[in-house]
């Protein structure tokens, strides 16, 4: 297994984090896990706060390198987007979180640059009436 500093997106926070790699398998440790994600391994599963997530057969899930990075998102029902070569993970929003998000009908606050590059954050427009344009070239 080779050893590499990983950027990993998680909840709108990124973080670099040490991680192991052997092929397309990610593997943070348990303190990296708990310090960067707020989740720590306990007898009874994955706990973060006063949620736990059972664990059954932890085997291919934990072993002596760490926790398998793959394993864990789908544990918690969460897109993972991996690239090794770039060192880069991006943990998504389980489709649960997703549909409350939705439900709410309010839009999460983001900052982007004009041309000008100056920066803009939704939140700074609240109470107005905004026109959000996006386009993708796929």
């Amino acid at each position: 297994m080779m050893e590499q500093k990983f950027v990993l997106f998680d909840e709108g926070q990124v973080c670099t984090v040490a991680a192991r790699t052997e092929g397309k398998t990610v593997r943070l440790s348990p303190a990296a896990l708990r310090e960067h994600l707020g989740w720590e391994l306990k007898p009874q599963g994955f706990c973060k706060g006063d949620r736990c997530v059972p664990v059954k057969g932890t085997a291919d899930l934990v072993n002596e390198v760490g926790v398998d990075l793959a394993g864990f998102a789908g544990l918690l029902s969460r897109p993972l987007a991996v690239d090794v070569e770039k060192g880069v993970a991006y943990l998504g929003a389980s489709a649960a979180d997703r549909a409350v998000q939705l439900a709410s009908l309010h839009a999460p606050d983001f900052t982007l640059p004009d041309l000008d590059g100056q920066r803009h954050s939704l939140s700074d427009y609240r109470g107005k009436k905004v026109l959000l344009v996006a386009y993708a070239s796929w």
